[in-house]
């Protein structure tokens, strides 16, 4: 059972054949070089979130260190062990903490 000529086309079934062939190969490769423009787009950014944390990590573990640094020692002076003294009740007298430096 053979399909002899379209009216009008002039082309045969194994013409189609051919086109269909063709058309195939075309939508195939077209899905290949999209994934594969997919594949180089994920992959860079995922390196580029990579970079971005990596960057984050560092700066965090500098402003910690600055941190560290500029921080002065607490001595006793700047902490002065204030007084207080109950006079009844739930009513307290603090002594020392209005004394300036």
């Amino acid at each position: 059972m053979t399909n002899p000529a379209i009216p009008g086309t002039g082309l045969t079934a194994s013409g189609y054949r051919s086109l269909a062939w063709v058309a195939g190969a075309l939508a195939s490769l077209a899905a290949a070089v999209v994934g594969a423009v997919l594949a180089v787009v994920f992959t860079a950014s995922l390196l580029v979130i990579g970079l971005m944390g990596g960057a984050l990590f560092a700066f965090a573990l500098l402003a910690a260190r600055a941190r560290r640094a500029v921080r002065r020692p607490v001595a006793a002076e700047d902490n002065p062990i204030i007084e207080a003294r109950n006079v009844g009740g739930h009513s307290w007298v603090a002594y020392g903490w209005d004394q300036g430096k």
